[in-house]
């Protein structure tokens, strides 16, 4: 907890009340990059032009939708795959997670009849976005996804997953 100058406790996260407010700007891919490599992360562009990049192995990108590009969408892609045999138990782990946590939304889908897993943060900013908010959203994007992949690595041995079963560099569902 931080301590305003007049005594009172600030609200976590909030700016103190005497701080000049931020203004939104409209969201731009460039401005989500900027904001990444300020933090020391090394990301590039992928065959659609969305931000990419790797994170504890595996990848994940930065998309811009929507009609003007104002949805922020984090998504993440767990760097192993399953056998299809696993598919059932993957998706009761996967409807815990969901049920228990807001963020990330996780699913999975079938890739060369294997079991891929995904996780994913969206939201929607048609109405611009203040520097600290963009930084709160990536971050909490990237966060949540390596907190999910590395809850993942910790249930399943490493024999279960194919050895080749990677994450093509240039792969968007």
């Amino acid at each position: 907890m931080t301590t305003r100058p007049s005594g009172r406790p600030a609200a976590r996260g909030r700016p103190a009340p005497d701080a000049p407010p931020q203004r939104t700007t409209p969201l731009r891919r460039a401005r989500v990059q900027s904001y990444l490599v300020s933090r020391g992360y090394s990301v590039g562009l992928d065959d659609d032009g969305d931000l990419t990049g790797t994170w504890d192995g595996d990848r994940f990108w930065f998309i811009l939708t929507g009609e003007d590009e104002e949805v922020l969408q984090v998504r993440g892609r767990w760097h192993r795959t399953l056998p299809a045999s696993r598919r059932t138990a993957t998706l009761l782990a996967v409807n815990d997670w969901n049920r228990e946590r807001i963020w990330p939304k996780v699913y999975l889908r079938e890739e060369d009849e294997r079991v891929a897993l995904y996780t994913e943060v969206s939201v929607d900013l048609e109405h611009g976005v203040t520097d600290a908010q963009l930084a709160q959203l990536v971050a909490c994007g990237l966060g949540t996804g390596v907190q999910f992949f590395a809850a993942l690595a910790g249930l399943v041995p490493d024999d279960d997953a194919s050895a080749g079963g990677g994450h093509p560099e240039q792969h968007r569902p």
